[in-house]
């Protein structure tokens, strides 16, 4: 155990995956760079999963007789499930390490991927999704555990931004590839193809990963001091939940992920069904436009964790660099989805969102990286914290956008007129998150174990 897959050895190798200095010297291991790889890849399967519901929304209801307001609450349900579990399964990985959480975490969520294609009505699709989305929560605040012991501050924005650029390659080539095969063989069989992909890579991780990079056989010295992180401790002291409760920051990152919560639901669920009710394309053209929003995001991911690395090897003022380049960038992000609306042509309006999705995502890993530090040793709970807050924002999107077209269809509304009136909330929700950077402060609101008691 230990020493399998080639390309996630740690022996020197001519070839490096990253352009990192560090990353680039034959006496340090690059172990890390295997833990990167899977957590990429986990972050790809998670998301590959996760939306191709949306682009399956329109087959499932016509195969199990749903109406619209059936198919809304599934798509809710999920969201709900992944929103009440995250914080008590990031709360599980402090306490039982994230190996072993993770890899639950992925075999259950890859059960209920497949069991969805066997629903035979609305009960059971309803169940077994909100079963999905228990599995999913925690995945996140888990991984942000492993970058925490896994990578040196100077690499973490970069790790972030690859792993979320990963989940987002996941998602932009899920709407696509779902319609492809639903094309070809069916709703059903495309859901417990994409469920196997994840039992792949759970027992992969299960085998190679360890919780601290100490007990790794692949590691070295000069690795471990690169490092710097001390070994996972053997308990776990409760959360102070007085501090979490008058603390700003935590308060403004919760408020910030709803908000993006918020537009990132409308492509994660509904934009493909927008895109061929309010702008009359088929069924592969939408899955391929979506995909092109999506991807738009994920370039975002990237571009935002170097940046990030960028601005935190600067020693002058890099909160307020960090802060000012996420304010600026939901602003932009605002401003290019209102040219995405105005927009006549699908494919202009669909790169103009796709624009906005990368705007809006370049800060994600600066929030990724306040939200780590903010949470002081509570990390798996308290980023599960901030992240699942994101589920009102999500839960709000997938409703609202299910239910709007309706109402505005019984007023007389037709086509564009019925929908894109909606993306303007998205607009205002843009301009708070931008708004509600300026206040973000984790070294000053960083949660600290209270004095042990003499």
């Amino acid at each position: 155990m230990g020493k399998f897959p080639p390309f996630l050895s740690s022996r020197p190798s001519r070839y490096v995956l990253l352009d990192w200095h560090t990353m680039t010297r034959p006496e340090i291991s690059r172990t890390r760079l295997g833990v990167l790889g899977l957590l990429c890849a986990m972050s790809f399967i998670l998301y590959l999963d996760r939306v191709c519901m949306g682009q399956a929304l329109k087959s499932i209801e016509a195969d199990l007789g749903l109406q619209r307001w059936q198919t809304t609450w599934v798509t809710m349900v999920f969201t709900l499930a992944y929103g009440l579990f995250e914080m008590p399964t990031g709360r599980l990985g402090d306490r039982m390490g994230s190996r072993r959480v993770l890899t639950r975490i992925v075999l259950w969520w890859s059960a209920f991927t497949m069991l969805t294609g066997a629903c035979w009505n609305f009960a059971s699709l309803l169940t077994v999704r909100f079963l999905f989305g228990a599995g999913e929560a925690g995945a996140y605040p888990n991984a942000a555990r492993v970058i925490a012991r896994w990578f040196p501050v100077g690499e973490r924005g970069r790790v972030q931004g690859l792993m979320l650029a990963a989940g987002q390659a996941g998602a932009s080539l899920s709407p696509g590839l779902t319609a492809q095969i639903i094309a070809t063989v069916g709703w059903r069989e495309a859901f417990v193809l994409f469920g196997l992909v994840g039992v792949v890579w759970a027992s992969l991780f299960w085998c190679w990963f360890r919780d601290s990079p100490a007990e790794h056989p692949n590691i070295n010295s000069r690795e471990l001091q690169l490092i710097g992180t001390e070994a996972a401790p053997s308990y776990h002291r409760p959360i102070p939940w007085r501090q979490v409760a008058g603390n700003r920051t935590i308060f403004l990152l919760g408020l910030i992920v709803t908000c993006l919560a918020f537009v990132a639901y409308l492509y994660l669920s509904w934009y493909p069904t927008y895109l061929q009710e309010a702008r009359g394309v088929s069924l592969a053209t939408s899955g391929w436009l979506a995909s092109l929003a999506l991807a738009g995001g994920g370039l975002g991911l990237v571009s935002g964790g170097v940046i990030l690395d960028r601005i935190s090897r600067q020693s002058v003022r890099p909160l307020a660099r960090r802060r000012l380049a996420a304010t600026l960038s939901h602003v932009s992000a605002a401003v290019l989805l209102v040219f995405a609306v105005r927009s006549e042509s699908p494919i202009v309006s669909a790169c103009f969102a796709a624009a906005s999705s990368f705007a809006m995502f370049v800060p994600q890993s600066a929030w990724w990286s306040c939200a780590i530090e903010v949470s002081g040793p509570h990390i798996g709970a308290l980023f599960g914290l901030m992240n699942g807050v994101g589920v009102v924002g999500a839960i709000s999107s997938q409703y609202f956008f299910g239910r709007f077209p309706e109402w505005r269809g019984q007023m007389g509304y037709l086509g564009r007129a019925q929908w894109d009136p909606a993306f303007y909330v998205c607009v205002a929700l843009l301009l708070i998150a931008a708004a509600s950077w300026q206040r973000v402060h984790p070294q000053k609101d960083r949660i600290v174990e209270p004095p042990t008691p003499t």
